[in-house]
């Protein structure tokens, strides 16, 4: 007896690119492309799926670089790690209260500046993919 494929995540994001059939669907397709530019080892995931939910689109490589939620008025990229990245082109525009994340809201008709999304992107998996320092702290003896 075979066992069904495994749906996976990547199929799950173009079904939800095909499912919104809109400006959303645009513009995650879009913004999914240059994360693959920027990376070629990008690893898509869903996660937080639950009851009522496919869950969400979760770029990772060395840990999660970003998320691509959409909603009725905005495609919303929320950087893990965003508050420790430079943004020399000022694209974090969402979240920018926080001590961890930052996203960046893009809302119909908008475009993203490629250049500088790949940018970040490579900073984040670069940060992802730094050794992880060792907290200091004092010698017992």
């Amino acid at each position: 007896m075979n066992k069904p494929a495994a749906v996976t995540a990547s199929v799950l994001i173009d079904e939800r690119i095909r499912e919104l059939g809109d400006w959303r669907g645009q513009t995650l397709a879009k913004v999914r492309a240059l994360i693959h530019e920027a990376d070629p080892e990008i690893v898509e995931e869903m996660k937080w799926v639950k009851a009522g939910s496919t869950g969400t689109p979760v770029f990772s490589h060395g840990g999660i670089v970003c998320t691509g939620e959409t909603y009725k008025s905005v495609v919303k990229l929320t950087f893990a790690k965003g508050a420790s990245l430079a943004d020399p082109s000022g694209l974090f525009n969402s979240s920018l209260e926080g001590n961890v994340r930052r996203a960046i809201d893009v809302h119909e008709g908008e475009k993203v500046n490629d250049a500088a999304f790949k940018e970040l992107i490579r900073a984040a998996v670069a940060m992802n993919l730094e050794p992880k320092r060792k907290a200091k702290g004092r010698k017992r003896r």
